[in-house]
């Protein structure tokens, strides 16, 4: 029997369940007995809802059947190391950065990187140098970084402790990631992924290569987003000759929870199983949907659809649908809604749709939503949506000011009109997708205004700038 179809953690739990347990306990819901019954829905997975008893092994010290599902994750990875994470990515990128960093250390990282990733840089009070992503002005977004980027800071910066890469983007784009790696080892520099969009590559082309198989150090993949896992179901993989597995395994005990959701846990060992048992047909199956769905889609005049079936440029599980009418990204988002097609995220040009990763014969509802989204757009007129994006030329920055000198700093209330040039007092996030558009500690620019003013004119949501709809934001007093 292939090791890869079994499934430990999920058998250890069904057996235990099977036993009729009587909970003394450790949660409080004893199984679901006690929770109330207008939450049926959720009475089978509390039966799962369990604590580290006898048979069902730790998450922090695994000897077991969570070992096992680990070691099989691993095997199928390749690699020398393989983690359950039941506190998202999140808290994978904090213990990978921590693990590689210390204090004073200068990390060379990717701008358009998940909001984790500055704060796990904040928690180590590393010093971040920023490497800005190019420019897509097909797509209208950022997409990832340049190897001669990259060469030119280690050259600037040849102390450089580690580069912090996030591959791929939020819509699935690419980049020459195995030069970076390259370019880096030989600096004896590690490589830290934040793959969080990337766990299903593994299933190789016409998808991308994952950055397991290019010899990245630590990867962090979010299973939970395109895999059939649970939120807050995560992977994190070690390969590295340049960080020590201890330091990983040390943080990983103090950023994920004490009290692991075995819920969480047994979605991560279905998730692995359905990758590894992910066949040919499978993968013919999806992208002959995955194609159909994308010819529906570019008959619809205000709408064009951005292609990825082409691994080396994106992952085609990634369906980007950009306005072509009047209706900007956002408001087009809202019109779908109304209709209960719910998209993963939208900017002010485009509409992100992850695609589920189907096997052979799975059905879904795609068919209803091209009809939706043919009626949503149906008689809108189609424009050429202005180009608004400004680029101030500069590939490689960092903060004006470092973490300590931040925290004896005060800060001030004013308008965004008077704030150019200003350091910036707290973390303005568009979400998603998550990545910060201004940081603290940055120096607020004549262009970062022009994107925020955009964003806020055409309807995105944001974490921190609780003033912004007020017209102020906030910095550091001179």
């Amino acid at each position: 029997m292939d090791r890869q179809l079994k499934l430990p953690l999920v058998s250890a739990l069904m057996e235990h369940i099977n036993k009729k347990p009587i909970s003394f306990h450790v949660p409080g819901h004893k199984y679901g007995t006690t929770f109330p019954k207008l939450s049926e829905p959720l009475q089978s997975i509390l039966q799962l809802d369990v604590t580290e008893l006898t048979g069902l092994d730790d998450l922090h010290e695994p000897e077991g059947a969570i070992l096992e599902a680990e070691n099989l994750l691993a095997e199928l990875f390749r690699v020398e190391k393989s983690y359950f994470l039941v506190n998202g990515s999140t808290s994978g990128n904090l213990a990978m950065i921590m693990a590689a960093c210390s204090e004073d250390d200068i990390v060379l990282v990717q701008r358009n990187c998940h909001k984790s990733i500055l704060n796990a840089l904040q928690l180590v009070k590393a010093q971040p140098i920023f490497i800005e992503p190019e420019y897509d002005p097909e797509k209208k977004m950022a997409a990832g970084i340049n190897v001669d980027t990259v060469r030119k800071a280690i050259h600037l910066y040849p102390q450089a402790k580690a580069v912090i890469v996030t591959y791929p983007n939020y819509y699935g784009m690419i980049y020459d990631l195995r030069g970076i790696i390259e370019e880096a080892h030989r600096h004896h520099i590690p490589v830290l992924v934040d793959e969080a969009h990337g766990a299903h590559f593994i299933i190789g082309s016409p998808f991308p290569d994952s950055a397991v198989t290019m010899g990245a150090d630590i990867v962090v993949q979010s299973a939970h987003k395109t895999l059939p896992a649970m939120t807050m179901g995560s992977f994190l993989h070690f390969n590295s000759q340049f960080v020590a597995n201890e330091r990983v395994k040390k943080y990983l005990g103090i950023f994920q929870s004490s009290s692991p959701s075995y819920p969480i846990m047994a979605s991560l060992d279905i998730a692995r199983h359905y990758i590894a048992s992910y066949t040919q047909q499978d993968k013919d199956y999806l992208l002959r949907r995955i194609t159909a769905f994308k010819e529906y889609l570019s008959e619809i005049p205000a709408i064009k659809v951005i292609d990825f079936l082409n691994g080396q440029e994106g992952d085609p599980l990634k369906v980007i649908i950009q306005s072509k009418s009047q209706l900007n990204g956002f408001e087009l988002q809202r019109e779908l809604e109304l209709y209960s097609i719910f998209t993963e995220m939208a900017d002010p040009h485009n509409v992100l749709l992850i695609f589920p990763l189907l096997k052979n014969g799975q059905d879904y509802s795609l068919e209803r939503a091209a009809e939706v989204m043919k009626g949503v757009t149906a008689g809108l007129p189609t424009m050429v949506r202005k180009e608004e994006y400004v680029n101030d030329g500069e590939r490689i920055t960092r903060l004006a000011l470092d973490y300590q000198q931040l925290s004896e700093l005060k800060i001030e209330e004013i308008t965004m009109e008077q704030s150019a040039g200003r350091i910036c007092a707290e973390q303005i996030i568009p979400y998603p997708p998550g990545i910060p558009l201004l940081l603290q500690g940055e120096e607020i620019t004549e262009r970062k205004l022009i994107q925020l003013r955009r964003l806020l004119e055409t309807g995105a949501r944001f974490q921190g700038g609780a003033l912004l709809k007020e017209g102020h934001i906030k910095v550091f007093t001179a």
